[in-house]
């Protein structure tokens, strides 16, 4: 059987198509790096989410070399962490992210525009997927499940940055007086905790100035931490160094910033 040109010009390009059909769907599951849904994650209790592993500080964490978690809450209408409220998503590049995310009201998704990544959020069900991240770029975050009259203002940002700029080190918090007695050390208690799961350093920077007299001071602290830990270092301040009046302070660590004003007094009063 004789066939004609055309019909083995149409052969041979249906056979390309099918092929190019399934590179692409190949491409799409696995060369990306996206793991599909995974349902046996046990289930949360929406309205407790606090205290579930996890959900209760949601954010990144390191949890291998260049693997990292992050747990995601939706919510109407938005994502913590992700919006423009609780900051954005961070990952460095040239990592593996198993994303974790869940929903405390109604029925949402978790859509990363541009790549694989989308599923169903349901409260009470973890939804757990992940992705390989190899270059810094941004990545908005929808959700294209209806959830409410604002479903459409519903979005966030998963941001991969360069490993340079990339450290889960937190400012947890600072203790610092509102008023203190010349002549009195005033004192600055601060605690930093780290998500990294290795050993790391970072430092943690204090400044202060009189309002009055110009008087700075600035002092510098390495912090050490041993995987996922928290650290905590005092700053002194001798208030017969800086006289009466206000200054203001700061502390520093990495991009994070605290800062406040201590009120330096001849005498404070006494309480009734």
């Amino acid at each position: 059987m004789q066939i004609h040109n055309y019909e083995k010009m149409w052969l041979v390009a249906a056979l390309v198509l099918i092929v190019a059909i399934i590179a692409t769907i190949t491409y799409g599951t696995v060369g990306l790096g996206i793991a599909m849904v995974d349902d046996t994650e046990d289930t949360v209790d929406p309205g407790a989410l606090e205290e579930e592993d996890g959900f209760d500080d949601p954010g990144v964490t390191q949890v291998g070399e260049n693997e990292y978690d992050v747990h995601v809450i939706a919510y109407q209408f938005g994502y913590d962490p992700g919006d423009e409220v609780n900051g954005e998503i961070q990952i460095p590049e040239d990592s593996e992210v198993n994303f974790y995310v869940t929903s405390r009201d109604v029925i949402h998704s978790f859509s990363l525009v541009g790549t694989n990544v989308n599923t169903m959020v349901v409260p009470g069900e973890v939804a757990a997927i992940t992705a390989e991240f190899d270059e810094p770029e941004r990545y908005g975050i929808i959700c294209n499940e209806y959830c409410g009259p604002q479903h459409h203002d519903m979005e966030g940002i998963v941001a991969v940055v360069p490993e340079e700029d990339f450290h889960l080190f937190t400012l947890e918090d600072v203790e610092a007086p509102d008023e203190v007695e010349l002549g009195d050390d005033a004192t600055f208690d601060v605690t930093v905790s780290s998500d990294h799961y290795d050993e790391r350093t970072t430092t943690a920077t204090f400044e202060a100035e009189n309002e009055t007299t110009g008087e700075e001071v600035e002092v510098e602290e390495e912090l050490t931490f041993d995987g996922h830990d928290t650290a905590e270092t005092t700053f002194t301040v001798d208030t017969d160094d800086f006289g009466t009046g206000d200054f203001d302070w700061t502390v520093t660590v990495e991009d994070e910033i605290e800062s406040g004003s201590v009120a330096v007094l001849e005498e404070l009063e006494e309480d009734e």
